[in-house]
């Protein structure tokens, strides 16, 4: 699947994700309102059932007043006098408890011959249903007559409570967003890994071609007979082909050594070093190299101690391929150093150099696998790292 492909059906279903995220919000908001209708019209029963109780028991054969709604949580109820605030809690604890309302709610009664409000009490249903009770007023209406109210301070909570399929609902919507954004990082994360093993192929193949054919031809060459009678020439073509030779069996051994890395197959022959010697060893075997850029490479070693343990195979490889990209990718004169520190635990090596450096962008690629900074199609300089 090409970029393109990927990227229309990335946007595809990001579309249809929020629109099925839209359509979700949409619904939800639709039961709680629904909820809170519901709500509103079993306090207004619940409230008037409690006045028709206070009226029978003060003997009152007025109409009942009606029950006014002053905000989402907040109801008043009038009456003709004076109630008893422990009569009130108590009547308003039976209904709302017969109706299923058991959530916190606070009461004040307003005594209009005082002008002020005689009492106010927070009650909370436990776990068990039973109510604990805390003082609290809530603020005084300018009215002219005797009235309690009924406020809810845990309505938005309670009715969430209700809403127990919808939540759920919502949380499994929630865990498919999640994975389709995992899916979509996986597909991208795989769809780079394949352009960087794309990348690697390619440059791997072309370096297997240079040396093959330089091979071939120099051999076409010695076999044709044409330099028997010019040693000068054959023994400068057999060194090409031992040159080309060693090349090409050190780029295999790159392809093999990621191969094993990637079936995790490795495993290390640890010995104890001398990394000072190692580092003039790679040197040494970089010196054509190092005489055809007309290189300077400066040492700096710290000979106290320059012991360590490792695998002396990758320690070498590590070495060789900090100086040979040191090397290959300047383009000036190149000038590296390399010093050794003493650290606490073992030594400390560092490669400088004056070349073209790593893009910030891509210094945390580093270390992924098959990465090579992308130069298009063009193959300038070689190697596989």
């Amino acid at each position: 699947m090409n970029r393109n492909a990927i990227r229309t059906v990335i946007v595809l279903a990001t579309l249809s994700i929020i629109g099925i995220v839209l359509i979700q919000m949409f619904w939800m908001q639709k039961a709680f309102n629904l909820k809170e209708r519901e709500f509103s019209d079993r306090v207004h029963i619940a409230l008037s059932s409690v006045a028709r109780e206070v009226m029978f028991l003060s003997h009152d054969s007025t109409d009942v007043a009606p029950v006014r709604q002053l905000s989402s949580n907040y109801f008043v109820v009038s009456v003709s006098d004076t109630l008893h605030p422990y009569l009130l809690e108590s009547l308003l604890i039976n209904e709302f408890s017969s109706r299923n309302l058991r959530t916190n709610f606070e009461y004040t009664i307003y005594d209009c011959f005082t002008d002020s409000l005689v009492f106010g009490d927070l009650v909370t249903f436990s776990d068990k249903g039973s109510p604990d009770s805390k003082p609290k007023n809530l603020p005084r209406l300018d009215r002219e007559s005797h009235y309690f109210g009924v406020y809810f301070p845990d309505k938005q909570g309670y009715i969430m409570g209700q809403m127990g399929i919808w939540i759920f609902s919502s949380g499994i919507l929630l865990l498919v967003i999640l994975f389709f954004a995992y899916t979509i990082w996986i597909i991208l994360k795989q769809k780079k890994l394949s352009e960087i093993r794309n990348d690697f192929i390619n440059n791997m193949t072309h370096e297997f071609k240079t040396p093959v054919s330089t091979i071939t031809a120099s051999s076409e060459l010695l076999l044709s007979g044409q330099l028997d009678d010019d040693s000068l020439k054959r023994n400068r073509y057999y060194s090409i082909i031992h040159d080309e030779s060693n090349r090409l069996r050190k780029q295999v051994e790159k392809v093999l050594q990621v191969a094993q890395f990637d079936k995790g197959d490795i495993q290390l022959s640890l010995s104890t070093l001398d990394i000072n010697s190692l580092i003039r060893e790679s040197v040494k075997s970089l010196h054509l190299l190092t005489e055809q850029k007309n290189a300077i490479i400066k040492l700096d070693t710290d000979p106290s101690d320059p012991t360590i343990v490792a695998d002396r195979l990758h320690i070498s490889n590590i070495v060789y391929n900090l100086l040979d990209n040191a090397l290959k990718y300047n383009e000036r004169t190149p000038v590296v150093t390399i010093s050794t520190k003493k650290a606490h635990k073992g030594v400390t090596m560092t490669v400088v150099d004056n070349g073209i450096g790593i893009p910030s962008k891509m210094i945390s690629d580093i270390f992924t696998k098959f990465f090579r900074v992308p130069t298009g199609n063009v193959h300038n300089v070689k190697g596989l790292v």
